[in-house]
């Protein structure tokens, strides 16, 4: 590796570092995630019947339980801190197998920072949050499109290592099924090719048998096809990238996305113009068009699915970008100006303040499950399913929950618009506490439902934060209760801690 490739790989890791410790709080989902490894790391199985919530459950179908033990062994053996440089690692390997797909598909040098640098900002705000089950299929996918274009250049044994690599990747993530579409669009784009294709159809019919290796066996292929047809209207970041919510957010997406786009169009349109329609037609890479649209596709239609697009973009478009540019003469200082520039940005996000873990203290309830903990209240606690695994991993076996981020996993499909309705207050808002009561509750103040508890004569306020409430029924609310602690670096440290125990 010589000295510019080396300079290259530092300076997007540092970048990478520096953007991943930015995150100021963890996903919502990984405290489920960690309990699933808990069960199984310490408890010998996995599980598959749901114990958290006092709701009706059905069978745990758990698409990231292999997810959750890695994240549980790297926690358990590397600290809180490991999780963040896991992140950090993954999303650097991923940059760092596109780099590799662009040299194998070009022989071309893949160092320019600044396109990885924009690729890299278009998806930070769907990758920040340390760590994601579905970085596992980015990743995946990312490795998926570089064996196939070694298989493409002659290396055809590499097929051998689609369905080993279908099995790991189908028992810690649900998104198994880009890595199978990817194979198929590789099939149908070499078919377009006028090229051998048939070994992409073989290596995807062995593929698919495999996927019933996994704890559940074959009920479970059929719950992974219902999880990946769904529709999931409740559910932001699977929203529509130019839907309303999102119209005037992901900016950074977007101009790269249309950056990428208007690139490929003149490399297109200069071909056609030099030949003709027929003639760019018959010479076009198929597999590279399937590919790209159908990121794209997917990118436009979920914002969750960005990174797909990103990477392929990496992976195909970063060709001809560099040949729009190849002929212009810059100055001399560019690239020295550039990586100073870049390494400056990431030592000085590194250093400008202390690396610490998120404790997420304005965004989780994290006071207010303190003020449940240290005041000894027990019982059923109604709160929103983005906060349901973390209220989980803190309070149980003291208290259970009404539902999580777990979704179609564990829950029927009546309870998220049942919980809708409660929080926006709608006109049978109070179904919910009829029919499935709690003994406390935890509400965000920007709902409409915390006014009409706050003015009920059922229920109290009994601890309140900037942006949460905790709920106890009239009769349990006159006590001298406790107060939680004001000093962050106590929920720093005690962020992880959990009374959950498989060993006893």
């Amino acid at each position: 590796m010589n000295k510019k490739a080396v300079l290259f790989y530092i300076t997007l890791f540092l970048l990478i570092l520096a953007f991943s410790t930015t995150a100021n709080n963890f996903d919502f989902d990984l405290w489920a995630r960690l309990i699933a490894g808990m069960g199984v790391v310490d408890g010998g199985h996995v599980l598959k019947t749901d114990f958290l919530s006092y709701t009706p459950v059905h069978t745990w179908w758990d698409h990231e339980w292999g997810s959750g033990v890695i994240f549980y062994l790297v926690l358990k053996f590397f600290g809180a801190y490991s999780l963040i440089i896991f992140q950090a690692l993954m999303l650097f390997a991923i940059f760092f197998t596109a780099s590799k797909v662009v040299k194998l598909r070009t022989n071309i040098l893949p160092y320019n920072i600044l396109f990885y640098f924009f690729a890299l900002m278009a998806v930070m705000p769907n990758l920040n949050n340390p760590i994601r089950c579905h970085m596992f299929s980015f990743l995946l996918f990312t490795i998926f499109i570089y064996i196939l274009e070694k298989v493409r250049h002659g290396s055809n044994k590499l097929l051998f290592l689609i369905p080993f690599l279908i099995v790991f990747w189908n028992n810690v993530h649900g998104g198994v099924v880009a890595g199978l579409g990817l194979i198929a669009m590789y099939a149908l784009g070499e078919f377009l090719n006028k090229k051998p294709f048939a070994k992409y159809i073989i290596t995807l019919l062995i593929s698919l048998p495999v996927l019933f290796i996994n704890p559940w066996g074959y009920n479970y292929i059929k719950f992974l096809f219902m999880a990946n047809t769904m529709q999931r209207p409740y559910i932001v970041e699977w929203w529509g990238l130019f839907s309303k919510y999102y119209l005037f957010k992901q900016i950074e997406f977007k101009i790269f996305m249309f950056a990428s786009i208007i690139v490929e169009a003149i490399c297109i349109f200069k071909k056609i113009k030099l030949e003709s329609l027929k003639e760019w037609y018959l010479k076009a890479d198929k597999v590279k068009l399937i590919v790209l649209f159908a990121t794209l596709y997917l990118s436009i239609e979920h914002v969750k699915l960005l990174p797909f697009f990103a990477i392929t973009s990496v992976c195909f478009i970063y060709e001809d970008f560099y040949n729009l540019i190849k002929n212009i003469e810059f100055p001399k200082w560019k690239d020295k100006s550039i990586y100073a520039t870049l390494l400056f940005i990431s030592l000085f996000a590194l250093t400008a303040k202390n690396f610490s873990v998120p404790a997420g203290i304005d965004i989780y309830p994290v006071k207010e499950v303190e003020f449940i903990k240290i005041n000894n209240i027990k019982g059923n606690i109604l709160t929103n399913f983005g906060f349901g695994s973390y209220v989980s991993y803190k309070l149980y076996p003291n208290n259970r929950i009404f539902m999580d981020g777990r979704y179609e996993e564990v829950y029927y499909d009546y309870m998220v618009p049942m919980l809708k309705e409660f929080f926006l207050a709608y006109p049978n808002w109070d179904f919910v506490l009829k029919n499935f009561p709690p003994d406390v509750m935890i509400i965000e103040k920007m709902y409409p439902v915390y006014d009409k508890l706050k003015n009920s004569k059922e229920w109290k306020v009994v601890y309140e934060s900037n942006n949460f409430g905790v709920f106890l029924p009239q009769k349990n609310s006159n006590k001298n209760f406790k107060q939680p602690s004001n000093d962050i670096n106590y929920y720093k440290n005690t962020l992880f801690n959990t009374d959950i125990n498989f060993k006893l």
